[in-house]
């Protein structure tokens, strides 16, 4: 059996619960822009999750040849990083273990990775695929022990995760343990926003929102007031939990509410490499950071780490987060 890939769910509510939209929507219709001067909209997906473009131009052919060339870069990535595609770059290496002639794009956010990986003391680590087919594979069995996989097969999936083990140079990539598995839905889709970010302001763009799974706000809204997002609550998620404002800024959130992979919803996509454990800390975490790739792996290793070392992280590297704790408490940092 061919096993779905893990997915991140992005819990960001739009600005006006009521409408029920999806991320930024809102935000970017409820924004008054300057006369003649309306958003120029795309709406797709992006490596499995919903994801939209909102450009503010003056010419609206220029934004449309904008957004033409912003889905053909989305697409040449999901050839590089995609698990629903057998031939993508990423799927090869898993499938052999090594890859000659690696993309440059996965290398670079192979490193990236390696550098969250080191940064959150291991909490973050892009190979755990091991564990999401050890878990989604036993929970897909009739009659699965509910309490999740024997601590035997638990074991032997751990021995198969390590970001250390992924030994990379421009010639090639290989894993230095059999077994040994790849995901990067918990950065890839930040980095696709930071991808398709830039390639706007190279085309003289200065204005717009971005969403390839994580969210990257481009300057002002049409009326010169900055992007506002809002926060979902994870127990309603038609409802706010709060507002934050985005000039400049990504956001991320990671939640494994919208994701279990268990009947019951005791175990989600969001693993500890350290004990494979499934069941994070929080009910959600949200990052506000200068990059979506930032933004998109910090909050997925929040998930799993305590208040105070994810408060050094977030001192040193200037960010802002929000955590939805267990019992439905709040806790912000920055």
């Amino acid at each position: 059996m061919k096993l779905p890939s893990r997915r991140r769910f992005i819990g960001i509510a739009a600005a006006s619960s009521a409408l029920g939209l999806l991320p930024w929507r809102a935000l970017a219709s409820g924004a008054r822009p300057q006369a003649g001067l309306e958003p120029v909209v795309w709406r797709g997906v992006a490596l499995g999750a919903d994801a939209e473009l909102h450009l503010l131009h003056p010419d609206r052919d220029a934004a449309r040849r904008l957004i033409d060339s912003a889905v053909d870069e989305l697409r040449r990535l999901e050839t590089v990083f995609s698990l629903y595609r057998d031939d993508s770059a990423l799927a090869v290496l898993n499938r052999q273990g090594h890859l000659n002639d690696p993309p440059a794009d996965l290398l670079r956010l192979l490193s990236e990775s390696r550098r969250f990986s080191v940064l959150t003391g291991g909490v973050f680590d892009p190979t755990v695929q091991p564990l999401w087919q050890l878990y989604a594979g036993h929970f897909s069995q009739p009659g699965a022990d509910p309490d999740g996989p024997p601590p035997a097969r638990l074991r032997e999936a751990l021995a198969k995760v390590s970001h250390a083990a992924v030994v990379l140079d421009s010639r090639a990539i290989r894993y230095a343990r059999p077994g040994m598995a790849v995901t990067l839905n918990g950065i890839a889709q930040g980095y696709i926003t930071d991808r398709v970010t830039d390639l706007l302001r190279r085309g003289g763009l200065d204005r717009a929102l971005v969403d390839m799974g994580e969210i990257y706000a481009m300057g002002e809204r049409g009326d010169g007031q900055p992007w506002r997002a809002g926060l979902a609550d994870p127990d309603h998620p038609d409802a706010l939990a709060g507002q934050v404002t985005l000039r400049d800024r990504a956001l991320a959130t990671s939640g494994g509410y919208g994701t279990p992979i268990d009947a019951a919803g005791r175990y989600t996509h969001l693993f500890d490499p350290r004990d494979g454990n499934a069941r994070p800390r929080y009910r959600s975490v949200s990052v506000m950071a200068p990059t979506a790739t930032a933004a998109d792996a910090l909050s997925t290793a929040f998930s799993h780490m305590p208040l105070e070392d994810a408060k050094k992280i977030a001192r040193s590297l200037g960010l802002r987060a929000w955590f939805t704790l267990p019992d439905g408490g709040r806790a912000r940092l920055g």
